[in-house]
Parts: C-alpha cells; sequence; structure tokens
C-alpha cells in the first residue's frame, strides 16, 4: 500500500487517539517549568491532527514529517481550520535548517519508528541544535511492557461501512520490536466495491535507561519521566511512557 493511500486512511485507523490529552500534557508541563514562549516544532506532524488543535490553543506551529503525503492532508487541514501551520518534509533523524523553537515535540510513539540506536541518538542531537536555551523537548514511546505484553501476536480489527482494518502483530527481529501488519478494505464509492490495501510498520522501543543515557549524552537535562498522561512515574505496566526534557 502506498503511503499516498496510506495517508487519507490514517485518520480513520487513528480515530480512538487522544489527542486532546497530548495538548493538556504539554500545557501542564509548560505551566510546571515556565516556559514564556510559543514557537512549536512538531517532528513526525502526520496527517495534522495534534498540529491544528496545538494551533488552535495558541502555539505557532511548524510540522515536520517524512512523508509528502501525510503533509498534503496536514496542509488541508490547516487550510480548513484556518489556522497557519510551515509545514516540511525531514526524516527526524536528519533534520536541518528550521531555525530554533521553544518546545519540540515527538508525540503518538511516533520516535518508535527509529530502528537502531545510532537513529535514536542523532536525532536527540538534531532536536537540541533546534531548541533555544532552556527550551523543551517533549516525547513519548512505546515501554517494553507494551510491546512484549499488549502487541506481540495479537490481533485488533474495527470496520464501519467505508473502512474496514484488521492488524495483526508480531514479535519483530530486534529486541523489543513489533511489525504490524495492516489490511485495509476501503469502500469504493463509485464501485460500491471494497478495495484491499496493506502496509507493513515496524516500531522498536528501548528501556527507560537507556532514553536517558542518549538524552543526557546529547546535552539534555531530564526534568521528568512519566506514564500514559500522567505526573506519576512509569511503573512494571504502564504503557507509555514521556519524556520532559530541557536544554
Amino acid at each position: 500500500m502506498s503511503y499516498e493511500r496510506f495517508a487519507y486512511v490514517y485518520d480513520y485507523l487513528m480515530k480512538e487517539v487522544p489527542y486532546e490529552e497530548w495538548v493538556n500534557f504539554l500545557k501542564s508541563k509548560l505551566q510546571r517549568n515556565s516556559i514564556p514562549g510559543n514557537e512549536l516544532l512538531e517532528i513526525a506532524c502526520g496527517t495534522g491532527e495534534l498540529s491544528v488543535r496545538l494551533a488552535k490553543a495558541g502555539f505557532e506551529v511548524t510540522g515536520v514529517d517524512l512523508s509528502d503525503d501525510m503533509l498534503t492532508v496536514a496542509s488541508q487541514k490547516a487550510i480548513q481550520n484556518q489556522v497557519d501551520i510551515s509545514l516540511f518534509q525531514q526524516n527526524m533523524c536528519e533534520l536541518e535548517g528550521l531555525g530554533s523553537f521553544d518546545i519540540v515535540t515527538i508525540f503518538c510513539d511516533s520516535l518508535n519508528y527509529l530502528r537502531t540506536p545510532e537513529e535514536v541518538q542523532e536525532t536527540f542531537r538534531r532536536v537540541y541544535s533546534h531548541l533555544h536555551k532552556d527550551g523543551l523537548f517533549l516525547f513519548d514511546v512505546h515501554s517494553i511492557y507494551k510491546v512484549e505484553n499488549i502487541f506481540h501476536n495479537n490481533t485488533f480489527a474495527d470496520n464501519d461501512d467505508a473502512v474496514s482494518i484488521i492488524w495483526n502483530c508480531f514479535e519483530g527481529e530486534y529486541p523489543y520490536s513489533v511489525e504490524h501488519d495492516l489490511s485495509f478494505f476501503v469502500l469504493d464509492d463509485e464501485t460500491e466495491r471494497y478495495d484491499r490495501f496493506d502496509e507493513l510498520h515496524v516500531q522498536r522501543t528501548f528501556s527507560q535507561e537507556e532514553y536517558a543515557q542518549w538524552l543526557v549524552s546529547a546535552g539534555f537535562e531530564i526534568l521528568e519521566i512519566n506514564a500514559d498522561f500522567h505526573h506519576n512515574k512509569p511503573d512494571e505496566t504502564s504503557e507509555r511512557i514521556f519524556f520532559t526534557c530541557k536544554k
């Protein structure tokens, strides 16, 4: 399945994602750490669902994504919602030339699409170079618990009249990795038949200790490590780990 087609069914796949919780989590961290600026770089912005919400919340948003097709959808959403968002096509581990920001985010477990420690470390270095002094870097990742106990060897499915999805998860070749085998059945309004498209996504996570070590090596001060949109520390069954870091 091409990313062009996937971009247009992505929002269906993500329809239950709690985007407002990311917005509220971000606001709470900015208040706790007294960040006055509002220039925000959203890395892996996808189809712009979160970017639009952040712009409406008063942030001056720049979005970056690897996929031009995702960015096309994001641009359309920005126009429809009458918000101004600057959009650029870049790989997060090759980020360059975008200027400096008060806040950089990599939300929705997008960092987990990097497959090697070197890619994660280079991304942290690139983020650091795009932050103002005392700027904040916030990101979330899947926990090892989630990868091994919720994803591995599980199947998820959803359907309605327009789109149906079968989502099989398999253990990946890397430690703490998962292969998401997605099959979409999308209604063609003209023929009233369903077209099938397949997509394979691979995600990998690392331990909290490894992420922390790489952040410090990149120059960051780690302010907090939280779990599942709360301010409490992660435990053995936490599913989403949040890092709040300062340049």
